[in-house]
């Protein structure tokens, strides 16, 4: 029987990500991810619940959310369950917690009025240089620009340009 393990959640984060690094030279970081469902009972009222969910990241990936997420911002997460099983060490009972193991992220917008940037965006960055420069206007004249006109008459054209 196949099976198939994915998550995708977005909230934000409900603490500073914990970031360590191993003996062995492997960073982790650990943080939680609230996330929220709205709903409106039977009887009509307006409820909302809130599931804290525990994230464990690796490597460059473990190292980028450190650096880039604080408490609130916005994250959208995709990853896969994982349960961990230990004996309680005060009462010796078995415990166990379901969390999640990040295989890739994504900055979402949408600040929160802080001031701060909105997720988005890493700090320093700024997208706008990296955009493709824009169109000239079109000419007063009416005539169309030099890509879009005819050939002069008498240059040939081949017709076989592999594109």
């Amino acid at each position: 029987m196949s099976s198939f393990n994915k998550v995708i959640l977005m909230g934000n984060l409900t603490r500073d990500p914990e970031m360590r690094v191993t003996p062995g030279g492997l960073a982790i970081c650990k943080f939680t991810v609230a996330v929220n469902r709205k709903f409106r009972t039977k009887d009509g009222q307006d409820k909302e619940e809130v599931a804290f969910v525990d994230v464990d990241c690796f490597e460059r990936t473990a190292e980028t959310v450190a650096k880039f997420f604080t408490k609130g911002k916005p994250i959208l997460v995709e990853g896969r369950l994982k349960l961990d099983k230990w004996d309680d060490k005060k009462t010796g009972e078995k415990r166990s917690k379901l969390g999640v193991v990040l295989e890739s992220f994504s900055f979402v917008g949408g600040g929160r009025g802080d001031g701060g940037d909105s997720g988005g965006d890493a700090p320093g960055a700024n997208y706008d240089d990296s955009a493709p420069p824009a169109r000239p206007a079109a000419r007063a004249t009416g005539s169309p620009p030099a890509a879009q006109r005819p050939p002069p008459a008498g240059e040939h054209i081949d017709e076989d340009v592999p594109f």
